[in-house]
């Protein structure tokens, strides 16, 4: 026992004076103090077994004191000593190539890879040497070599892919890179990673290529479909991410989980129609008895919905056939708790688009009344219903409502959004002061949406009391934005234009403008909304709305107008010449996106 703990200690002992040895030599080094750095690094590699490491640093400071005769001397035993060693040579020809003497170095560095033998661990190394000399091209030959040695045309891929890449070579690191997914499929995520950070554009297309060669000609491995589908959704090319899903699918007779999260992120990236077609096929293939089913079937009916309404490109038509949609589904699951967000969402479709404002409180007044109902989805249905009895002109009713959910969720994102509507209800209603204190106070809300509308808000009412001995011209425009919320469009476009007669040089006109803009937009005259945008971006560029109408128009361009150059003109505007703007940021991705960058 003693003995044992005698050689423990005396081993100890010897292990951390090296260490110590070590970091010294190292020191030197780094310090340029070659010589002294030579005879400790001489030591440890006689010391330590001749440990490479500490051979390679010797030889690197007998090269650096160009003791050139010393230093072969030593690479000469080295080799001779351990003759299967063949990254000696890669060490010899470094030694001649630092000497100038380039022959002389080829001829070592050929030797290295002849003499190499179907060992992988010494390939390996070899490969190794020549690639901290950046000589690629020698490590891709040292690599070729080992893979014909070894006969195995996958233990290499992945290094010779990493080579490639280094190279420049795109191709072939695809090539390789695909080698390797053969012989370890669970690389997948990382070679993704790989190819998001060094392929461009025309590289994804030298991808696919090659991925549609392997697919016909090795049918039965599915990484390669797989992978291809992961290359078109990183083109956005939904469609045909789900022509190859799909097909995984069936060949592999799974439940569609596949499908379904392509669907969503189509569905996220507004690619509804292919969001819609992955929905659908989940329903009329999976059944009922899949997991995914209600949520297809909900999801595909969002999506429909959003199709339709946020380009502002349908017809009545469309949206009772959306209507029976959302009837049939709630005929098949029922109106209850389970499907209340589907309910809440057809009363958006009756109060916003059909204009049928009785049914849509009619659903939602059942609605948030679901025995075991989620509270905030109840409380959201609150503040919605809440909206629809202000549009009809039920003031008390929405307070009410809008009071119980602030009340409720005091300190929740639910209960910031409440007591905003009920301050806006305030300022609809001429209690301009009122409406200002409750801003104020919202101005401090975690949510930043919530939050800048109340400083915008808080900002405009304090600007407009401020020049008149009355409230008249400001009681004209906030009622005639409820018109607007109201969906009386004729009416308030009459309150505007009284406002305008009465107060023809009040800093409210660009605000006039503003509005009219935004019903014409609902309207679909996109021609008279961007009349009113170029209104104010022409003659009221200094005020607070020039911005707004900047991005609002270059949106119209971008979307409605299909000008993408002109909007790509007004977004670029927008974050130079107001880069303080809270939209500057959105602006310049939205004109990097049409500038054709890769975002």
């Amino acid at each position: 026992m003693r003995f044992s703990l005698l050689i423990f200690f005396f081993l100890s002992g010897t292990l951390l004076l090296i260490g110590q040895e070590s970091k010294l030599a190292q020191q030197y080094y780094e310090n340029g103090e070659y010589e002294k750095a030579a005879s400790m690094y001489h030591k440890l590699y006689e010391q330590q077994n001749f440990n490479d490491y500490y051979f390679e640093r010797y030889v690197e400071c007998l090269i650096n004191l160009e003791e050139y005769e010393e230093c072969e001397k030593a690479i000469k035993k080295q080799i001779k000593k351990r003759p299967n060693q063949v990254q000696l040579y890669v060490t010899y020809g470094n030694l001649f190539e630092r000497q100038y003497k380039e022959e002389e170095a080829r001829q070592q560095y050929e030797k290295a890879v002849e003499q190499l033998t179907a060992d992988r661990f010494i390939i390996t190394k070899l490969a190794n040497a020549f690639s901290r000399l950046t000589k690629f091209d020698l490590a891709i030959q040292a690599y070729e070599k080992g893979t014909t040695l070894l006969k195995d045309n996958q233990v290499f891929a992945y290094n010779l892919a990493d080579l490639y890449r280094r190279k420049g070579d795109h191709g072939k690191m695809i090539e390789y890179y695909l080698n390797s997914l053969v012989a370890n499929p669970t690389r997948m995520s990382s070679i993704k990673t790989l190819f998001q950070r060094y392929l461009e554009e025309e590289d994804y297309k030298i991808l696919q290529t090659q991925l549609y060669d392997r697919i016909q000609n090795e049918r039965d491995v599915i990484i390669y479909p797989e992978l291809l589908s992961w290359v078109f959704i990183q083109k956005k090319d939904y469609k045909n991410a789900f022509r190859q899903e799909r097909a995984l699918d069936r060949k592999l007779e799974e439940n569609g989980t596949r499908v379904y999260r392509l669907a969503e992120i189509a569905n996220q990236d507004k690619d509804y129609d292919t969001a819609i077609a992955a929905y659908e096929y989940i329903v009329e293939e999976k059944g009922v008895t899949s997991s995914y089913y209600i949520g297809a079937k909900k999801n595909a009916l969002a999506c429909n919905r959003k199709k339709l309404t946020q380009g502002y490109d349908y017809t009545l038509e469309d949206l009772r056939q959306l209507e029976t949609d959302y009837e049939t589904f709630l005929n098949e699951f029922g109106r209850n708790k389970t499907t209340a967000s589907i309910v809440q969402e057809l009363a958006d479709l009756e109060a916003f688009y059909i204009n049928d404002l009785a049914k849509a409180t009619s659903l939602l007044e059942e609605m948030i009344n679901y025995p075991g109902i989620n509270p905030s989805l109840q409380a959201e249905g609150k503040i919605k219903l809440a909206d629809f009895y202000l549009m009809q002109g039920e003031i008390w009713e929405a307070t009410l409502l809008y009071s119980q959910v602030d009340k409720q969720y005091k300190d929740d994102l639910l209960g910031h959004e409440a007591r905003f509507r009920n301050a806006k209800l305030s300022y609809y209603a001429g209690d301009f002061q009122w409406a200002q204190t409750q801003f104020d106070v919202l101005k401090a809300s975690t949510s930043k949406l919530i939050a800048n509308d109340a400083l915008d808000l808080s900002i405009f009412i304090m600007d407009n009391l401020g020049l008149d001995t009355t409230e008249r011209s400001l009681k004209l425009y906030s009622e005639a934005e409820l018109l607007v919320f109201q969906n009386r469009f004729d009416d308030s476009f009459q309150k505007l234009d009284s406002l305008t007669n009465q107060f023809p040089e009040h800093t409210l006109k660009d605000d006039v403008y503003y509005l009219k803009a935004q019903v014409f937009t609902k309207q679909k005259k996109y021609e008279e909304a961007t009349a009113m945008y170029e209104k104010i971006i022409s003659d009221h560029v200094e005020e607070i709305r020039a911005d707004n109408a900047l991005f609002e128009l270059a949106e119209l361009y971008e979307n409605q107008l299909q000008k993408p150059d002109k909007a790509k003109e007004l977004y670029e505007r927008i974050f130079i010449d107001f880069s303080d703007s809270i939209l500057a940021v959105d602006a310049r991705k939205r004109f990097r996106i049409l500038r054709g960058d890769n975002i």
